[in-house]
């Protein structure tokens, strides 16, 4: 009798929470046909439709952003199946309670042959051992495990764990599904909002879908609080303004994680676009990582290695206007600092580029390596004592400025790298001139020894 009292208990907390819950839970769809977005996998004949269609699933990982409908699918995939549906999030869940759901759904299938759906949110969050405990209970079949992450499965997800499971990508959902999913809302009297009596434009819709992001939640929680926060006038009609929008929320928060992969996604499309001679690319998604919250400071580190590796000496200025745009922001701070960002961003993604220092500094790496710590030649040594001079530190050396126009013929290199050229300059922007400099101190080597040496070889 008291389990049977119990059971009533839970069941009538369990409406209280879901007629009381937010309204991006409530809203949650509950069949295939009313979610919305995905439709590479969910829609007719793909996937995951099929899947269920053949009853035939397999343990995956939903790997999207957030509000993009990664739990509901799972929810979904388990009322369509009838299975077992068990929920914990891994930023609360330990070692511990994987055993005890793990058992429990041993003992489910032992009794009644029904399987269970494990649904893990937030995958990431779990270290090795806790995703490494799953692994003997998804090959035998005791779980059907699903796996919510937000971030790269190839880098949060042990190896393992991720060869025994298939990885379906949820994209941001467009601003035409969360316009639908607002509607949807906004006209339901049962889960919805309409009981309130809403009146929400058409501008209005797509200005909280535009502040959203592709997120199907913030686009719910933002109609949700402009609505219980709008007076009703006589009539019991909720008019929502564009002003209440803007009271609500000043900015569109923009996905952005400094340690996780849109971090580097977001710096990799920058540097290509300053790399691509494409200011307006370039300027653009420095400002999306601004307004995400990137350290303005990392993003001039940044450009001054553009400076260095894309532009070297096409154009010595880039390396100096690098470096002054963060002496500029170090000083100024935000806001007003960013412009210096943007002008440097601007003269690096317009200036002629030429990787020649990159590439020397990659030969002259590769070079030591192999050949080793070759000893200096006897003539360039340094040679502060007299004994140092008596076995021949620095005999022989010729002091250039003793020469006419100061060119001797004497050689830096030891002799196993005599013949190889490290930095080869490109034929345009200031590296022309430094090319023919080269050339022709070169001639002018060779005129004076005498001899017509050959070219030296490139490496």
């Amino acid at each position: 009798m008291m389990n049977k009292q119990q059971d009533l208990f839970d069941q009538s907390g369990t409406r209280f929470r879901e007629k009381n819950a937010p309204l991006a839970y409530r809203m949650r769809p509950v069949e295939l046909s009313d979610f919305v977005g995905q439709e590479e996998l969910v829609g007719p004949g793909k996937v995951i439709a099929n899947m269920l269609q053949e009853e035939q699933l397999v343990s995956m990982i939903l790997w999207g952003p957030p509000g993009s409908g990664k739990t509901s699918l799972a929810r979904i995939i388990s009322q369509k199946t009838g299975y077992r549906f068990v929920a914990f999030s891994a930023v609360i869940s330990g070692i511990k309670e994987i055993k005890e759901v793990i058992e429990e759904a041993r003992k489910e299938l032992g009794f009644s042959q029904r399987r269970t759906i494990l649904f893990i949110d937030e995958l990431h969050r779990f270290n090795k051992a806790q995703q490494d405990a799953f692994l003997p209970h998804i090959e035998d079949g005791t779980i059907l495990f699903i796996g919510a992450t937000t971030e790269n499965p190839s880098f949060q997800v042990n190896t393992p764990l991720l060869s025994r499971m298939s990885v379906f990508i949820l994209k941001a959902l467009t601003e035409q599904d969360l316009v639908k999913i607002c509607q949807r809302a906004l006209h339901d009297q049962e889960r919805g909002i309409a009981f309130l009596k809403p009146v929400v434009s058409d501008e209005v819709l797509e200005r909280i879908c535009a502040i959203a992001d592709g997120d199907a939640r913030v686009a719910l929680n933002i109609l949700e609080l402009a609505i219980i926060s709008t007076k009703p006038a006589e009539n019991g009609l909720r008019h929502i303004e564009q002003e209440k929008i803007k009271d609500i929320l000043q900015r569109k928060v923009l996905r952005y994680d400094q340690q996780a992969e849109e971090h580097y996604n977001l710096i990799s499309a920058f540097h290509k676009a300053l790399r691509g001679s494409d200011p307006q690319g370039a300027i653009y998604w420095l400002g999306r990582m601004l307004e995400g919250g990137e350290d303005p400071l990392y993003i001039a580190r940044r450009m001054v290695r553009f400076a260095s590796e894309d532009v070297g000496l096409a154009d010595p200025m880039a390396l100096s206007i690098a470096i002054d745009a963060r002496e500029a922001y170090h000083m100024l701070g935000m806001p007003e600092g960013a412009l210096a960002l943007f002008q440097a961003a601007v003269y690096l993604a317009t200036a002629p580029r030429s990787n020649a220092l990159y590439l020397a500094e990659k030969k002259v790496h590769d070079e030591i390596q192999k050949s080793g710590s070759i000893p200096v030649p006897l003539h360039i040594r340094n040679a502060p004592t007299q004994l140092m001079k008596d076995i021949g530190y620095g005999r022989d050396y010729q002091y250039a400025h003793n020469f006419e126009d100061a060119v001797d013929t004497q050689d830096y290199v030891p002799p196993q790298t005599r013949n190889k050229t490290f930095y080869v300059p490109k034929t345009f922007g200031f590296e022309k001139q430094i090319k023919e400099r080269i050339e022709e101190l070169q001639r002018r080597k060779n005129e004076k020894r005498g001899q017509d040496q050959s070219p030296r070889d490139q490496v």
